[in-house]
């Protein structure tokens, strides 16, 4: 049972590996470029990560530790990594393929209003 666990987590990890790799070449705007990696990518090595600290836990003499705290670290940079990049990129007002938001339409966006006046 625990080869096919460990078979499913080594595949799972290498299609999601493969898919942020192929998001990342194929995407034409930084914008949608920055999801490849930092969603698919990290679910990979997470997998790949979590599978190796399985295998050595099982087959060593105690609990792998050190790969749940570089899967731990992963988690937590990949997204204020990927933050960083996106305030980076507006900041110096890179173009993006999607079409700005129509000035035509009224604002969706919904105000909120306070709960208690003073």
């Amino acid at each position: 049972m625990l080869d096919y666990l460990l078979s499913f987590l080594i595949l799972a990890g290498a299609a999601f590996c493969f898919i942020g790799s192929l998001a990342l070449v194929r995407l034409k705007d930084f914008y949608t470029r920055l999801h490849g990696p930092t969603k698919a990518t990290t679910l990979g090595v997470g997998s790949l990560l979590i599978a190796s600290a399985v295998y050595f836990s099982y087959h060593g003499d105690g609990l792998s530790l050190h790969e749940v705290l570089v899967t731990l670290f992963l988690f937590i940079s990949a997204p204020v990594s990927a933050h960083l990049l996106a305030k980076a990129a507006l900041h110096l007002r890179l173009d993006s393929l999607a079409p700005p938001p129509d000035s035509r339409r009224p604002d969706t966006q919904h105000r909120i209003e306070p709960r208690f006046r003073s």
